[in-house]
């Protein structure tokens, strides 16, 4: 692998790490802790929302976000010629 192939896989890999961690921050302080009382108004069943997300929306999106990350990496780990190969 050359060394530009090599910074180009490095900063995809970068690029989407950051993007995943904005998700994150997103999800785990704006919407469980910055609009924590506007969203107590709103009922997700019979919680409010805001503990909804701070309890089990923030956790249904991490999940999603290491499936996410995994399945990613894997296209990227193939478009670079990275990947284990298959058995």
């Amino acid at each position: 692998m050359s060394d530009d192939s090599r910074r180009r896989y490095w900063r995809a890999n970068q690029a989407l790490i950051v993007l995943l961690l904005a998700i994150w921050a997103l999800v785990s302080y704006v919407f469980a802790i910055f609009l924590a009382n506007p969203l107590y108004g709103a009922k997700f069943g019979a919680l409010p929302m805001s503990f909804w997300w701070a309890q089990q929306g923030s956790m249904v999106i991490f999940v999603i976000l290491i499936f996410v990350y995994a399945y990613v990496m894997d296209r990227l780990d193939r478009k670079y010629n990275l990947h284990e190969d298959d058995e």
